[in-house]
């Protein structure tokens, strides 16, 4: 045995005994997670043996500090969900003929000439109408921002909703949810409901969801088919399944996956109530951590370490207990009978051809309801295809806003392209 492949299996084995021990101080069960890291513990190794320490944590604060990353911003909404949850969302509108282009030049659309020579624009007993919104809808631990570069592509082209499910982002923690009423997938659907009615009350609509997101749409079309009828322009479904989520087998073996099957579930219930400890316990394997998300997140080799940062900075600001309570509903949820709704409009399904988390062949199977959709599997691509391969996803949803009505034409350029932010390599 090489020097090099005994320092890394020397390595491997103390990161698992100090993640074990990490979570025995915390007083919780560590098994499932035990399993999931085992996977994600050879790439922290090899990590380990090319970078010092010091270096690493010099690269995580100069990423935390100077990442462009979730930075854009629109008009802030807040909507009541049904249980009187808030549900902060934000919209970005689209930019009159009038206000300054994207180089912060200016210049005045042309109107009717008047008798004293000034020119503007009138409309004469008509009311414009209201322009096409699209609403995006986040992932399971993840927020608004996990659409950054899809943000930064349609900005100012499209008027769009980027709003926070309950309990994740700026929205408020689930009132139901602290009653001890579990999350299940309906009650994100009428959620979703709730923000259209607050931020696009008229109008055409198109939904574009990833993962949990695309099950919320679901869930919408299951409970308000009118609504999809006769508001829905278009539907893009990113990275997401219809059902059979307790088949997954997050490319871990037999022996693996069922061992996780039959612990996770109370593993979880006991981390979210101990959420303080466990906190601790995520801060002590951190390194241990952002390899699970790299594995689970991405599949390409050289993703962006920013891009891979600021995905590490999603996940991990979602808490334990939040964690614990959706995680029962994916293994419910069912929704294939609601996705005939969508058989009369403008369809995309694209997903990661190596998503360990909604495999690709779960939106194959959505393919198969939906025949007349586009289905676009992205090579080299994991479950957050959106920010690991961000110019495919713009390009196709572009695409679909333009068969939608939404745009004129698919006129994005570069913008969203990850080869502009700083740090690419």
């Amino acid at each position: 045995m090489s020097e090099s492949s005994a320092g890394a299996g020397d390595i491997v084995a103390a990161a698992a005994a100090t993640t074990a021990a990490a979570w025995r101080r915390a007083g919780v069960a560590g098994a499932a997670i035990g399993v999931l890291a085992a996977g994600a513990a050879a790439g922290v190794a090899v990590e380990r043996l090319t970078v010092g320490r010091g270096m690493r944590k010099k690269a995580r604060l100069a990423l935390d500090a100077t990442g462009p990353y979730g930075s854009l911003r629109g008009t802030p909404g807040r909507a009541l969900a049904d249980d009187g949850t808030e549900l902060y969302y934000e919209v970005d509108e689209v930019e009159p003929p009038q206000a300054a282009d994207r180089n912060g030049s200016a210049e005045s659309a042309p109107g009717p000439a008047t008798a004293s020579g000034t020119r503007r624009r009138r409309l004469f007993g008509r009311k414009a109408p209201a322009p096409v919104t699209v609403v995006f809808s986040h992932g399971y631990c993840l927020g608004q921002d996990s659409w950054h570069f899809q943000r930064a592509a349609l900005r100012g082209l499209v008027r769009a909703v980027y709003w926070d499910q309950r309990s994740h982002g700026r929205s408020g923690r689930g009132r139901a949810q602290a009653d001890g009423v579990p999350v299940g997938i309906d009650q994100l659907g009428r959620d979703l409901k709730a923000v259209i009615d607050a931020a696009a009350p008229e109008g055409r609509i198109v939904l574009v969801g990833h993962s949990m997101g695309g099950m919320t749409m679901m869930a919408l079309a299951d409970q308000y088919p009118a609504l999809i009828r006769d508001r829905v322009a278009a539907v893009a479904f990113v990275g997401t399944s219809s059902g059979k989520l307790g088949e997954v087998n997050f490319g871990l073996p037999v022996a693996g996956v069922n061992a996780v099957r039959r612990v996770l579930p109370g593993v979880l219930r006991a981390l979210g109530s101990q959420a303080e400890l466990v906190e601790k316990g995520r801060r002590a394997t951190a390194d241990l951590f952002a390899g699970l998300i790299k594995r689970y997140s991405f599949s390409s080799k050289d993703v962006d370490p920013a891009v891979a940062r600021f995905a590490e900075r999603l996940i991990e600001s979602t808490p334990i207990d939040v964690v614990a309570e959706f995680y029962p509903a994916f293994t419910e949820h069912d929704k294939s009978g609601a996705l005939p709704a969508f058989r009369d409009v403008p369809v995309l399904i694209l997903a990661g051809e190596k998503d360990l988390v909604t495999p690709s062949s779960h939106s194959e199977a959505i393919a198969d309801v939906l025949p007349d959709a586009e289905l676009i599997l992205v090579p080299d691509a994991g479950h957050l295809v959106m920010l690991e391969h961000p110019e495919t996803v713009t390009d196709r949803l572009a695409d679909l806003l333009v068969r939608g009505g939404a745009v004129a034409a698919a006129n994005v350029g570069e913008h969203g392209s990850t080869a502009q932010q700083p740090g690419r390599r």
